[in-house]
């Protein structure tokens, strides 16, 4: 199969996570991605761990986030290696980097510089706040992002402080926005043969994800998210029964659904609280509490059998070693093994999409530092 993005040539001058994990994406869909690193310690992520795993000196995260790339070593403060970017840039058809402002611009890789080496070039950047204003130059990290952004205030219950969420997230989304953007960027040159300039920042994304609830906010007369008082609720503005429940061999999840459906088919008297629909919210705690007493009598396998035949959206709540075994899990093929050679492997994740019916895999392994110098140096004649 040939992939969208096959002939495209990405050179990544990124470290840590925003930036290569949209240059993944790209790869995953055909894109050649080269990773301009700095010799002998190359990206920064190499010794960022997760759990302290680590695959022949390099991170665990690192080869998760930078599979199915070249690796080519360069000093960015080198004249002679700036040299040999230059060339290589000639034939590029995207850059992307995450560096703070001002640092392209002190060694003439900027986008106007760069524009006049390749004037077709989509010139991509990743920056924590955005490249002018006051905090241009703080450090972009993703718990810091989350934190100014108002978005530990959505999780856990109204007893808890601040609830960073447990994922890199406004790195992820924020890799997900630059793949959007050099994509479109890609058929606007297409149409145009001109440049693109594509930025996005931490901070951002990290609004744009809390879409739907920061328009609420906007346009509440600026109350406040209130997190409920129970545990299990999963949404500071959705109404009851949206949360997960204790029952007594695990836990549920409930969705949206008919309050007054779900209570009969449960055998649960909620009349003292639900009046009319609005009482969903305005009583929202003592409802999960009505409810989450109510689901601690049985087990997931009882409320399920009684739930789902009614076609009210509801599930298990699976840790990851319950998700994995799942048919379903099995059934989308989402593992795949990265090749590390010598008969060592990798378990990792394949790219959600597909193309005309086909999974994108892909078993290269995360490259060396510098892997790809010589093949680099000939094939672009570089030297």
């Amino acid at each position: 199969m040939r992939k969208p993005l096959e002939g495209i040539l990405v050179l990544e001058f990124c470290q840590f996570l925003a930036g290569p994990s949209a240059g993944l994406k790209l790869a995953d869909l055909g894109a050649r991605v080269i990773k301009i690193e700095r010799p002998k310690k190359g990206d920064a992520c190499r010794q960022l761990a997760i759990k302290n795993l680590f695959v022949e000196q390099d991170s665990l995260l690192f080869h998760t986030i930078n599979r199915n790339k070249e690796s080519y070593a360069a000093d960015l403060k080198n004249p002679e290696d700036l040299g040999l970017l230059r060339k290589l840039i000639v034939k590029a058809d995207v850059m992307t980097h995450n560096f703070r402002p001002g640092v392209m611009e002190k060694i003439g890789l900027d986008y106007a510089s760069v524009q006049s080496i390749n004037p077709r070039i989509v010139y991509a950047s990743v920056t924590g706040y955005g490249t002018e204003g006051p905090w241009a130059t703080k450090p972009g990290q993703d718990l810091l992002v989350q934190s100014v952004s108002g978005l530990t205030h959505l999780s856990g219950n109204a007893g808890d402080g601040p609830v960073p969420f447990g994922l890199s997230v406004t790195d992820i989304m924020c890799g997900n926005h630059l793949t959007q953007g050099i994509i479109a960027a890609l058929i606007k040159r297409a149409k145009t043969h001109k440049s693109v300039l594509v930025e996005v920042s931490l901070l951002e994304s990290a609004l744009d994800v809390q879409f739907e609830v920061l328009t609420t906010y906007l346009n509440d007369g600026g109350q406040l998210p209130q997190r409920s008082k129970v545990d299990g609720s999963a949404h500071a503005y959705l109404s009851a029964p949206y949360g997960t429940y204790q029952t007594q061999d695990g836990y549920l999840a409930l969705a949206m659904g008919n309050l007054s459906k779900i209570s009969a088919l449960i055998g649960c008297d909620i009349s003292e609280y639900y009046t009319n629909a609005d009482a969903s919210f305005e009583n929202r705690d003592e409802l999960l509490q009505l409810l989450g007493q109510k689901f601690k009598t049985n087990t997931n396998s009882h409320w399920l059998s009684l739930l789902e035949p009614a076609d009210i959206w509801c599930a298990a709540v699976l840790n990851y070693k319950e998700a994995v075994e799942l048919e379903v899990f099995k059934n989308q093929q989402i593992r795949q093994q990265l090749d590390l050679g010598e008969g060592r492997t990798i378990d990792t994740t394949r790219a959600p999409i597909r193309i005309d019916g086909n999974k994108l895999y892909s078993a290269k392994a995360a490259p060396k530092i510098g892997a790809d110098n010589d093949k680099i140096n000939k094939e672009f004649d570089l030297k």
